[in-house]
């Protein structure tokens, strides 16, 4: 796909689209703390990328089960999708996300998937490694400052309401996260075909907030056969605004991811009860036939902030403040 280009209040956005298949590499800019850039790096990466691909596909086809009598009717392909911003006659590096794109074996046809899925920031490592913690420096006890989240709110509103994002995808985002390992659910009776049962968080969290920011909801449900809920956050209506098999995909695709990397909750041997409480302390659970060291990505969250801070948020703050304060969509 060829770099796409558009203005909007003033910024350019650009962005491009990688495979991610079994021979991906993660190129210079990729931001390292990205799930799957850690998976590609290694003696294992190749064999690592193939077994994650391979759970992806066969979740997709075991959810998308209507006339697939084999399990085998879907193959799901990952586009990376890197968007950089220019300011000053500089691309900054801005945000990567999945976009999942669907073929049916059946038809011969690609059929339209869902961009957001393994969603990463430049400025919300900054805001979230770096500023965070300094302003909460000999504070006996944890705040946010007012405006946190105001900044990286307005530009990821900015891009997703841009030219360059509107002639590449047809729908909004669904961004899709674990949920908070400090917070309780209680399971409703709503039931959905694809998403499953919803539950409900006993009170909002902190990143719930910065993605409100986003103009993104957060709702909490648990599909067909998973052990625990995820958070999916949404614009529009998540219950109608998305076909079954855009779901399915990207069900499938930040389920494996969860279970790679936070196996204590997706990967644990038992399901989620009525009311539950998430725990990265939990025991009883399998590991994945897939490296991943999150040590290593908990470093490069604090080092690509730095790298934010150093490249974007000082060398433009006073343009950014004088942007942030005019913006509207």
């Amino acid at each position: 796909m060829e770099n796409i280009q558009s203005t909007k209040n003033d910024f350019t956005f650009t962005l491009k689209s990688t495979s991610l298949d079994e021979n991906y590499h993660p190129a210079n800019q990729t931001r390292l703390t990205t799930n799957f850039a850690n998976l590609a790096r290694g003696k294992n990466r190749q064999q690592n990328l193939r077994n994650a691909l391979n759970m992806i596909n066969n979740r997709f086809n075991s959810l998308a089960y209507v006339d697939n009598p084999k399990s085998d009717r879907y193959h799901v392909e990952l586009e990376i999708i890197t968007v950089t911003m220019n300011i000053t006659d500089k691309n900054l590096p801005m945000i990567e996300v999945l976009k999942t794109n669907i073929f049916d074996n059946k038809t011969d046809q690609y059929i339209e998937g869902i961009a957001g899925n393994n969603f990463s920031s430049y400025v919300r490592d900054y805001d979230f490694s770096v500023l965070l913690i300094e302003y909460n420096k000999n504070k006996s006890n944890f705040c946010v400052p007012e405006d946190f989240g105001d900044l990286h709110g307005k530009l990821y509103q900015s891009f997703i309401n841009s030219t360059t994002y509107k002639e590449y995808f047809k729908k909004s985002p669904i961004i899709c996260l674990s949920v908070s390992n400090n917070k309780t659910y209680t399971r409703t009776e709503l039931q959905h075909p694809i998403l499953g049962f919803e539950y409900i968080q006993s009170e909002y969290s902190l990143t719930d907030e910065y993605f409100s920011k986003m103009g993104l909801k957060v709702r909490f449900f648990m599909p067909p056969n998973a052990v625990a809920p995820m958070a999916f956050y949404h614009s529009g209506d998540l219950l109608t605004d998305y076909t079954d098999l855009g779901l399915i995909s990207s069900i499938s695709t930040m389920e494996t991811f969860q279970k790679i990397y936070r196996p204590e909750i997706y990967n644990a041997n038992s399901v989620a009860g009525k009311i539950y409480q998430p725990s990265l302390k939990h025991e009883d659970y399998s590991l994945t036939q897939v490296d991943y060291d999150r040590e290593e990505r908990s470093r490069l969250a604090i080092e690509q902030g730095k790298y934010a801070e150093e490249h974007f948020i000082t060398p433009y703050k006073n343009l950014l403040e004088q942007w942030s304060a005019n913006f509207a969509l």
